[in-house]
């Protein structure tokens, strides 16, 4: 009954609880087929008009060193972080492109303003550390996969109006560092040493900055949206391949992280080596 407790608090901070309406359905996120049954039943759910907003949200961090890791675990990391959030949208740009709203209404207001598909990444997708190989790789594909299907989707937001012209579509991924939460617990009881050691400066969010922060920057049309200072000069170190939110910002701050990032690799680096000088050889 965990899941008929979070409409309940979902319903109990509704802004507009007379006009709000909530619903959930269970399913396992790792299978495309459940992913397209989310799919169908919300639109069944909203009188045949699919939603406007998806967003995978679904997620996990199971660190450990590479050789500590089972492939079982690597294979489900990925499953997890990569695929649930592939799975998701490719049925969901297959129900936007190839279906309009079944209310006329909802179509008539609708049908000039985009749709919103968002994707959560971590900043563990723009630079590797050691003890984050089960996890960090996955988080790394789905900046890939945004990047490509951000340029993909010029296609058809970009294509001649037709009889059967369906909304843009707007492609978001959310890179957060470390939130407080129990997920954040039971990844320390298992961290490696030296993991814990290259993280021990980063910030810590409570859920709702990261909420606060991410939903202040969706409303001002960004793209590739990091929650605080220290994912900032990451996505700073790792833009240059990537479409600007801010050609100001984006492009002086990559040209000075380009200075600086030699200088925080060799941190890093260092302190993995003094590590492995001080604890010896990881025993597997």
């Amino acid at each position: 009954m965990a899941e008929q407790g979070y409409l309940i608090c979902l319903q109990a901070v509704a802004r507009r609880p007379e006009a709000q309406r909530f619903h959930f359905i269970s399913a396992d996120v790792t299978s495309s087929e459940e992913n397209q049954r989310i799919l169908r039943e919300t639109t069944e759910w909203n009188a045949g008009n699919p939603p406007d907003i998806v967003w995978a949200n679904a997620g996990a961090s199971v660190p450990g060193l590479f050789l500590d890791t089972s492939i079982e675990t690597l294979k489900s990391q990925m499953d997890i972080n990569y695929f649930a959030a592939l799975y998701l949208a490719h049925a969901t740009f297959k129900l936007w492109l190839t279906s309009t709203p079944a209310s006329s209404t909802l179509k008539s207001n609708r049908s000039s303003l985009p749709r919103h598909f968002l994707m959560t990444s971590s900043v563990a997708a723009f630079i590797g550390l050691a003890g984050y190989s089960p996890y960090s790789p996955a988080k790394a594909a789905l900046r890939s996969l945004h990047d490509t299907l951000r340029s993909e989707l010029n296609l058809y937001n970009h294509a001649k109006p037709t009889n059967n012209s369906v909304p843009d579509i707007e492609i978001h991924t959310i890179f957060p560092g470390s939130i407080s939460s129990p997920g954040l617990q039971r990844e320390n009881e298992t961290k490696h040493g030296v993991t814990k050691l290259l993280e021990e400066d980063d910030v810590v969010q409570t859920p709702q900055e990261v909420a606060r922060v991410t939903v202040a920057e969706l409303e001002k049309g960004k793209h590739m949206i990091t929650t605080q200072w220290l994912g900032m000069v990451m996505r700073a170190a790792g833009l240059m391949t990537s479409l600007k939110d801010s050609w100001l910002a984006d492009t002086i701050l990559p040209a000075v992280m380009q200075l600086i990032m030699p200088f925080i690799q060799m941190d890093l680096q260092g302190k993995v080596r003094k590590w492995a000088r001080d604890h010896g050889r990881p025993e597997h």
